[in-house]
């Protein structure tokens, strides 16, 4: 579909578009009053100078995300998944690096801009909708998936010998396929309210590709709908049951923690012999193995470090729904788009540090990296000689 640019209904639709530009910052802008903030908060060059700043230190975390996440890959493919918690982290590194790599996209869509590459696309809009939306609900799934992990080591620890019943490797994959399906998919809802078409630029003297909204009832009323459903309720529900299932974890971990100093200590084994946890008691705290709670100290260090980082994610998305302008196409379209840069920093950072909290805190995975990069070569030489 090529849309003319001299008709003046398209010019009013769509603005614009007839003084299309290689600006990456160039979007729809809505110029109406109103606005609790003047729509030129920044002059040209300042914003310029604060989104290169941005653009450059959220590539750089974005590497580190990168390279971070490929290497948990690696090791729990080479570890397996006979282990229910193999098969969730390893979602996790998928989809955090999944968030990279689409991170890396629209920067590179950025720049390639910035240095005066003519492309046969208008970067910002295009790379929003091929790639940032993408990234957007990602988020949003990561925060699923960390839900689903915090909400079955409550399990495990309240319930150890019911929840092995049903939540098996089976159970836990199909889980993540459903988490996948219903925060990821929804991304591709959002073409039913814009759509790409081939736009003359009279600026680039040729036709390049960009998006222009659908404009009828029925894209705006979806539209809304997917907003409230996959932009601000699943995020935010998901937020509250980690913050939720965490607490729990904490106290739970400090109750066993208690339970273990009073079982061994000189006192107590004097007094009385510590009590068989096969023998009657019903406490969680005699009911789980060491191996076990430092799984779970592990997930509790995971799920705070997701909660620290995913507070400003949930703070833009309350500003979104407070202020109705608040978005990439309206009159603070700049504030948003510095705020994203912002916002969007703790998803990379959270994704680049759970590899040391596996390296720190699973064996295992301690010895499997060591091996893949080489750091234990007398290790590996042990296990390839058995």
């Amino acid at each position: 579909m090529y849309v003319n640019l001299s008709e003046e209904d398209n010019i009013t639709r769509y603005p614009a578009l007839d003084q299309m530009t290689d600006n990456p910052f160039h979007l729809w802008e809505d110029h109406s009053k109103g606005s609790f903030l003047p729509s030129g908060i920044w002059s040209d060059e300042q914003f310029y100078i604060i989104s290169l700043f941005m653009n450059f230190t959220s590539q750089i975390i974005n590497n580190c995300a990168i390279i971070a996440n490929s290497l948990s890959i690696a090791v729990f493919v080479k570890l397996g998944f006979s282990e229910i918690s193999n098969i969730s982290l390893t979602t996790l590194a998928v989809c955090d690096f999944t968030m990279a790599v689409l991170y890396t996209w629209g920067n590179l869509c950025f720049w390639l801009t910035y240095l005066k590459v003519r492309l046969p696309f208008h970067s910002a809009n295009v790379s929003y909708f091929i790639g940032g939306a993408q990234w957007t609900f990602l988020s949003t799934t990561v925060a699923w998936i960390t839900a689903f992990i915090s909400f079955e080591r409550c399990l495990c620890i309240l319930v150890p010998l019911k929840v092995r019943r049903f939540i098996t490797p089976r159970v836990t994959f199909v889980a993540m396929l459903i988490i996948i399906l219903l925060t990821f998919c929804p991304s591709f809802f959002l073409y039913i309210r814009y759509k790409f078409v081939w736009v003359f630029s009279p600026y680039l003297n040729r036709t390049i590709l960009n998006t222009i909204p659908v404009n009828n009832e029925l894209a705006i009323l979806f539209e809304k709908i997917s907003f409230a459903i996959c932009g601000v309720i699943q995020p935010l529900l998901a937020f509250s049951i980690v913050l939720i299932c965490t607490l729990l974890l904490v106290v739970q971990l400090r109750k066993i923690s208690s339970w273990r100093m009073s079982v061994t200590s000189p006192k107590s084994q004097q007094v009385q012999p510590a009590e068989n946890p096969a023998k009657g008691s019903s406490t969680a705290e005699a009911r789980i193995s060491k191996k076990e709670e430092r799984l779970v100290r592990m997930f509790v260090a995971i799920a705070t470090i997701f909660i620290v980082s995913y507070i400003p994610t949930c703070i833009g998305i309350l500003c979104s729904v407070i202020f109705d302008e608040f978005n990439m196409f309206n009159v603070y379209k700049r504030l948003f788009i510095v705020s994203s840069y912002i916002l969007s920093l703790g998803q990379p950072i959270s994704g680049s540090v759970n590899i040391l909290i596996y390296y720190k805190m699973a064996s295992k995975f301690r010895l499997i990296f060591r091996r893949l990069v080489r750091l234990d070569r007398q290790t590996q030489e042990r296990h390839e000689l058995q």
